[in-house]
């Protein structure tokens, strides 16, 4: 008894030094933003630029995009549209960016350029393919979703070019879909439910006679398709035009995942896709950034006392890097991982820069 009481004091006072310590984190005052001693003073966007790229090269805190350009919270999800060609000028006096005209960029570059893009906040290449496609399932959303319930010529499997038959598409008109199957479970390390599943993408799959079942053609096909994989309408993806910034309030999560396409792997580089255990019930939306910091553990200081749970000595945990959230969920998150250091693993917490 005595032992199960000394633990909840443990538990209750660890829970106190944490609220104190979050309480204190959350009321440091912001630093002004610092413009690089070697940044232009003058830059001509060019076709591959982001919002953030171009950032980075003013500041080293691209995340603070709206202080660059003087926005306030309604101009954050409707940023400067900035086309290749523009020209940015520093204003030094008061440490922000401005236009200043347009400048005409050679015939290739125009040409590729005509129908006059905006540029977007991260690279549109790189989080293209997960923007329409299914990365979450949450606890409940294989229920509704269509299902292919035969395969032609009584097949238990099939690939590229094979027919399948599928059930609960209704009357809807969309002629593209996406192919998936539920994959491991995303677990919240802070609560240990279980607030999703990963989505396993498995190709894509073109309507060719509708109706109960509709009958659908299969194409890119990354792996065999069989009987119970679901569908979801593939649709257009709508590439981002928020502006980086910072959460409105403080915000503490963990890396749950990382996703790997056609399975879940270990680490994460930049430009690789995490999943977090925090969205919009959390505060998250599109464009915002988090800081990325590994838990250094505890060492033994053999030389402050004989007693093995007072010479415990925590490290400072380390700041490794930022990601910027892209897909919002209500429990989950999905971000792509920018300037880090080192490898991100699952368990690392993000936090408001």
């Amino acid at each position: 008894m005595r032992n199960q009481h000394n633990k909840f004091i443990t538990s209750v006072v660890f829970a106190l030094c944490s609220m104190v310590a979050g309480a204190a984190w959350a009321q440091v005052p912001k630093t002004p933003l610092a413009l690089k001693p070697n940044a232009p003073e003058r830059y001509v966007v060019v076709p591959g630029d982001t919002l953030w790229s171009i950032a980075e090269r003013f500041t080293d805190s691209p995340w603070r995009w709206p202080e660059l350009w003087n926005l306030n919270k309604d101009q954050i999800k409707n940023p400067h549209r900035i086309y290749p060609g523009n020209v940015i000028v520093i204003d030094r006096t008061r440490g922000q960016l401005a236009l200043s005209g347009t400048v005409k960029l050679s015939p290739r570059v125009r040409a590729e350029s005509t129908a006059r893009e905006a540029i977007p906040s991260i690279p549109a290449q790189i989080i293209e393919p997960y923007l329409t496609r299914p990365l979450l399932i949450e606890p409940d959303g294989l229920d509704n979703a269509p299902r292919i319930v035969a395969i032609d010529e009584g097949r238990v499997l099939t690939g590229n070019d094979g027919k399948a038959f599928v059930s609960g598409m209704g009357d809807s008109k969309e002629p593209s879909w996406y192919l998936y199957r539920r994959g491991n479970a995303l677990v919240d390390p802070d609560t240990s439910l279980t607030i999703g599943y990963e989505a396993i993408y498995l190709g894509t799959a073109r309507v060719i006679r509708p109706g109960e079942p509709a009958t659908v053609e299969l194409a890119s096909v990354t792996q065999e398709i069989g009987l119970g994989d679901r569908l979801v309408p593939a649709g257009r993806p709508e590439i981002l035009s928020y502006a980086p910034h910072a959460p409105g309030a403080s915000v503490q999560g963990r890396v749950v995942s990382i996703y790997g396409g056609l399975q879940t792997v270990g680490e994460a580089g930049i430009h690789s896709i995490v999943a977090l255990n925090r969205g919009k019930a959390d505060g998250l939306e599109l464009g915002h950034v988090l800081a990325l910091y590994r838990h250094r553990g505890t060492v033994g200081d053999a030389y402050k006392t004989k007693n093995a749970l007072d010479a415990a000595v925590a490290l400072p945990e380390e700041r490794y890097g930022l990601a910027f959230v892209f897909r919002v969920f209500d429990r989950v998150s999905y971000a792509l991982v920018m300037n880090v250091t080192r490898p991100v693993s699952p368990m690392d917490v993000v936090r408001t820069p």
